[in-house]
């Protein structure tokens, strides 16, 4: 039976196509255009819905008879034309009339935004004003689907303007910049809801990072560096635990952070990796002291070659990967000191001082076995982050406060991080080393 009521619905569903098609004709732009088939369709279907919701209401359709409040029935009133004017007279008749049940009271027109477009709709109303309609309620001008379209346009990095024009261009729905910041700032409180939330317990690694944009701050456009915190979890899980923005940087900032952390749950961090940032490792330890600080071996190479011409950079990589891969900390340092002497350790001696600075935080890398060094200079982790955060970031001249730049930041990082589903590159071979390096902090 279901599946013969199924094959009815299909054909019905079928033929009701084929007609519409039929007027509308067959272009993108009879189907998807401003008054196309699909905007018509979605306006007809939500008309229907408010006429259901008013029946519902009332206890009886559009031209029924209704009971009046002795439990008589009585003609419907002003249920032909749906004009006050018909409603007032009948309400005029006596008040034996006016004593009896709600009824329809005519409808008012009205201009929302949807996912498809703008579209007039009239929504019904009722004598007495008790109707509350719940698909487009009272002063409700757009569809949440269509807030969360701008939303999506903005986490892609289009700026308001370009919002703006597309609006324009494919739904001809002309709205204000202001309008569209107004969308945008609602997602102010997503981004103190996640900057709060609850953490894991234990974080195997948490790479600290930053990125640099430009914010508008007292009526001067700033440098701000955005700090990430990307973890590890005990299950080989990535995400990113917190950003925060910052013009400088120093102990108390760092201590803030790291407080920050410990708050939200966090009980212990095995290894942190950090690019040198003043006054970290000390935060880093007051909080966490048995946590190893590490210098991130991508951002010291990242470092090194940025001194070098385009041309030189893959043989000087090269050489930098004999250094960092080397078995011990000792063979490290004499593969540091032949690049020294060598062609291009002549050539840039800025990258030979720069590693030679870093070397008592870089050392404790090379007491680690190569698969847990595999997760810590892996470049992918950090490097695509990286890239997704950039390509979003870059349309961008400057935000005009810190709050904007914030909303901007956790959309993009929720589009990224919502792709990481699997554990972390090498983290099987990893685990079960640092099951063994720390059997009970990292026993369950």
């Amino acid at each position: 039976m279901s599946k013969a009521i199924k094959t009815q619905r299909e054909q019905l569903t079928e033929e009701v196509a084929n007609r519409l098609v039929t007027e509308y004709g067959l272009t993108a732009e009879a189907i998807f255009g401003p008054g196309g088939l699909m905007k018509e369709l979605s306006r007809a279907v939500l008309q229907r819905v408010l006429e259901g919701e008013m029946t519902s209401h009332l206890g009886y359709a559009h031209g029924e008879r209704r009971k009046a409040a002795t439990g008589e029935e009585e003609e419907t009133v002003a249920e032909a034309g749906g004009t006050t004017e018909a409603a007032d007279e009948a309400g005029a008749a006596g008040p034996e009339l006016k004593a009896k049940a709600n009824c329809r009271n005519g409808k008012t027109r009205k201009r929302v935004l949807s996912p498809d477009g703008s579209m007039e709709i009239t929504v019904p109303r009722d004598r007495d004003g008790s109707f509350e309609p719940l698909m487009i309620r009272k002063g409700q001008r757009r569809f949440e689907g269509f807030d969360q379209r701008i939303i999506a346009m903005y986490a892609r990095g289009m700026t308001v303007r370009e919002i703006q024009a597309f609006l324009l261009d494919q739904y001809a729905v002309e709205v204000s910049p202001e309008f569209i910041s107004t969308v945008t700032a609602s997602v102010m409180e997503q981004v103190r809801e996640w900057q709060g939330r609850p953490l894991e317990k234990l974080y195997s690694v948490v790479f600290f990072d930053a990125l640099r944009v430009k914010v508008r701050d007292e009526g001067v456009v700033k440098n701000k560096a955005v700090y990430f915190a990307l973890g590890v979890d005990a299950q080989g899980q990535r995400d990113v635990l917190g950003f925060w923005l910052e013009q400088t940087e120093g102990a108390k900032f760092w201590q803030r952070v790291m407080s920050e952390l410990r708050n939200r749950g966090v009980e212990d961090i095995l290894i942190a990796v950090v690019d040198g940032l003043k006054g970290f490792p000390e935060a880093i330890t007051a909080i966490f002291p048995q946590t190893t600080v590490q210098t991130c071996i991508v951002h010291l190479l990242r470092h090194s070659l940025s001194y070098c011409n385009w041309k030189d950079r893959k043989e000087v990589a090269a050489e930098l990967k004999a250094v960092y891969q080397a078995p011990t900390a000792e063979l490290a340092r004499d593969r540091l000191e032949e690049f020294s002497a060598g062609k291009w350790g002549q050539k840039y001696p800025v990258i030979v001082a720069s590693w030679k600075r870093a070397w008592e935080e870089v050392i404790p890398f090379y007491s680690y076995p190569p698969q847990i060094r595999k997760l810590l200079y892996t470049t992918n982790a950090i490097e695509s982050f990286h890239m997704q955060l950039r390509k979003v970031l870059k349309n961008r001249g400057h935000f005009p406060n810190d709050d904007a730049a914030a909303r901007l930041i956790y959309l993009a990082l929720k589009n990224i991080t919502d792709k990481w589903k699997a554990p972390s590159t090498h983290w099987i071979d990893a685990a079960n080393q640092f099951a063994i390096l720390y059997p009970e902090r990292f026993k369950n």
